[in-house]
């Protein structure tokens, strides 16, 4: 099999780091090539370069493509030769349509007029091609954002590609849809496409891959052979440069039964679609001390539950009622909610969890600004001293405080959002998909602040879309379906295989 690329010796710095330091990565034509390591390994910044996102002559080092060295200066440069990259952050147009987003930059056009029938027929196929279920017509703004993470790739696809990157493809997907995309990166190697799978989901990874290459604090440390089958345990050991012998922290139930938060026929529509309800007649409690876990698959309504009764985030004609320590409380906003104690780490960090061009310090203390204020005048000694703290306690790999979210990893940016709400030392807190995205060890670390949180007698609420983690870290579980919760059991009688009974169980009594 020959070797379509090579990366040699290259090295990329940014103010105050080295992002990349003398790193080597070898790939052969056709077989799917996975490239691992801890938030802030290195691996986007690598393929940033191979792509032009980090235009040659900003790195030191070489890129020999097809036999070939190559001096990308723009992504259309290495889209030219055959490379297409599919980046952990969406790069849509949300007002555009399915199909607009697709061929944008690419359009079907003869004489300079876009054929629009032959755009949305191609998209079409290429959304059937991704097990994508929508109109090409349809807003990408109105679709979740799981969907929207198969529009992207269908906008891969729609170029003629050789090397096909995709950096975290199924972090927004759910089980059913990532065995989709897996199995059809199975086919691509069939037809001779080449893969590079960057994924902090490992038991894909040993699942799919021919080839690993591991990163560590910007370096190369290890290329496995994936031929003879190979251990996840394996994997770990060079990723974090020690053997993690478990994947949660030890934990007993800490909870009391005393209630902290009490929904009572919360019931959600759509923000466009007046008719369509999202959230319907949802009952729960969550106790002090206690992590809850909420299961189901994408598009069951878990986020728009968590968005409305943040501030009525989400959603239009919302009705229920909730308590927080058994007082009826107004959470009809945003800054009332978390006057009431709630909390709530979305999902989409990028969007709604963080000012990006801003630094750490002014995130992390974004929510509670009068802990760091005399009167109506900011302590900048008390946010730099917040700051610091909370960069120690979740381990924030970074320059300095001062440094921008932006340029921080995938993973250390979800730990600054943790920050912020932690600072705001909410009585319940709701966790949206919290290690999306983020690799083993920095996973380890967020379970344990979720634990110890719960020590302090903090209810939790977690929505995950990996069922091994809500098994692994809750003390009670709901099962949601179709905007409906459908199932309620202790984390301890749960299995995978029970919660997808409730679901599917569900499903076909309302098909």
């Amino acid at each position: 099999m020959s070797t379509i690329l090579e990366m040699r010796d290259i090295t990329k710095e940014f103010p105050g780091v080295k992002a990349l330091d003398r790193v080597n990565l070898s790939v052969k034509t056709g077989e799917i090539h996975a490239l691992v390591g801890e938030n802030g390994a290195g691996k986007s910044t690598l393929m940033k370069v191979l792509s032009g996102v980090y235009p040659h002559g900003t790195y030191d080092g070489e890129i020999v493509f097809d036999g070939e060295v190559q001096s990308f200066r723009t992504i259309r440069d290495s889209e030219a030769v055959g490379i297409a990259i599919i980046h952990q952050e969406l790069a849509l147009v949300p007002l555009l349509s399915v199909a607009e987003n697709i061929f944008l930059g690419n359009e079907r056009a003869a004489g300079g007029i876009i054929d629009w029938r032959q755009t949305e027929r191609r998209a079409a196929e290429l959304l059937e091609r991704v097990g994508l279920n929508e109109s090409p017509k349809t807003p990408v703004g109105d679709l979740g954002l799981g969907k929207q993470q198969l529009v992207e790739i269908a906008k891969a696809l729609s170029k003629d590609v050789r090397l096909l990157i995709l950096d975290e493809p199924t972090s927004s997907l759910n089980e059913q849809d990532s065995e989709k995309l897996l199995s059809l990166l199975k086919e691509f190697r069939r037809q001779g496409v080449t893969s590079i799978l960057i994924s902090h989901k490992l038991n894909e990874i040993s699942q799919v891959a021919d080839t690993i290459t591991v990163l560590r604090d910007g370096s190369t440390v290890s290329r496995l052979d994936c031929s003879g089958g190979i251990s996840e345990d394996d994997i770990i050991r060079d990723m974090v440069g020690r053997a993690l012998d478990d994947r949660f922290p030890p934990r007993e139930p800490t909870f009391t039964e005393e209630v902290a938060l009490e929904v009572v026929n919360w019931t959600v529509h759509h923000p466009i679609d007046a008719d369509r309800i999202v959230v319907r007649d949802v009952s729960f409690h969550v106790r002090k001390g206690e992590v809850l876990g909420i299961a189901g698959l994408m598009g069951a309504g878990r986020t728009e539950l968590a968005m409305s009764l943040f501030g009525r985030s989400y959603g239009r004609d919302i009705s229920g009622s909730a308590k927080i320590n058994g007082q009826p409380v107004d959470l009809s906003s945003v800054r009332r909610a978390i006057n009431a104690g709630l909390a709530y780490a979305t999902e989409d960090r990028k969007t709604y969890g963080l000012v990006l061009e801003d630094t750490i310090r002014r995130n992390i203390s974004m929510a509670k600004l009068d802990a760091v204020a005399d009167g109506m005048v900011l302590n900048r000694a008390r946010e730099t001293e917040v700051a610091e703290r909370y960069r120690e306690r979740l381990n924030i790999k970074s320059s300095s405080i001062e440094q921008e979210t932006v340029n921080l990893s995938g993973g250390n940016q979800q730990k600054v959002v943790l920050s912020k709400w932690l600072f705001a030392d909410p009585d319940i807190l709701i966790l949206d998909e919290p290690t999306r995205g983020i690799d083993v060890g920095a996973k380890f670390e967020i379970y344990t602040v979720i634990r110890d949180l719960a020590k302090q007698g903090k209810a939790i609420v977690v929505i995950s879309s990996e069922m091994p983690e809500l098994l692994g870290i809750t003390d009670r579980l709901y099962v949601m379906n179709e905007g409906r919760f459908v199932g309620e059991m202790p984390t301890h009688e749960a299995s995978q295989e029970k919660i997808m009974a409730r679901i599917i169980k569900t499903g076909e009594r309302v098909t």
